[in-house]
């Protein structure tokens, strides 16, 4: 009796160990996206799961692509804010970046760092889809006329899906 309980926890073991490593090889294979801008990449008047970086990672995982998808947007930042902030929100491995550099700088009368962020990330061998605020233009806003309502943001993430895909070679 005691040698089929433990043979009967050495096989539980084992198969535990290889769902473990099933789980972490998977993880693994997902597709880093880091979403990097201000407001309209946070997601500013709307839920977490309503900005275009969440709802992104929904449409390409329906797709069939394995993908996280990382919102580093903060509301009000500049490029050179955002510059500041590059190495710690762009890990090693990332796969892309969407960069939407907003209109903070020109508001703000900060420099446009967009050229070094994009050279940053390319000698990193990172590929960029820069997302410029026209892509912005058509789409539903909230009454501040600035930022997406949540179907906005929807469409946002439609329409950038195929470019993001398409950059990570999937």
């Amino acid at each position: 009796m005691r040698l089929q309980a433990n043979w009967f926890r050495a096989l539980a073991s084992i198969v535990l160990a290889a769902a473990s490593l099933a789980v972490g090889v998977a993880l693994a294979e997902a597709a880093t996206i880091v979403a990097l801008g201000a407001s309209n990449t946070y997601g500013k008047g709307v839920a977490r799961g309503e900005a275009y970086p969440a709802q992104l990672q929904a449409i390409l995982s329906a797709r069939g692509k394995r993908v996280r998808v990382v919102n580093a947007g903060i509301n009000g930042d500049t490029t050179e804010g955002m510059l500041r902030r590059l190495d710690s929100v762009v890990p090693n491995g990332t796969s892309l970046v969407i960069f939407q550099p907003g209109g903070n700088d020109r508001r703000k009368g900060s420099p446009d760092r967009s050229g070094e962020i994009q050279s940053r990330l390319a000698s990193r061998g990172i590929p960029v889809v820069v997302m410029g605020n026209d892509m912005l233009r058509g789409l539903p806003h909230q009454p501040d006329g600035v930022h997406l309502t949540p179907e906005g943001y929807h469409m946002l993430a439609e329409a950038i899906a195929p470019r993001a895909a398409a950059a990570m070679g999937r």
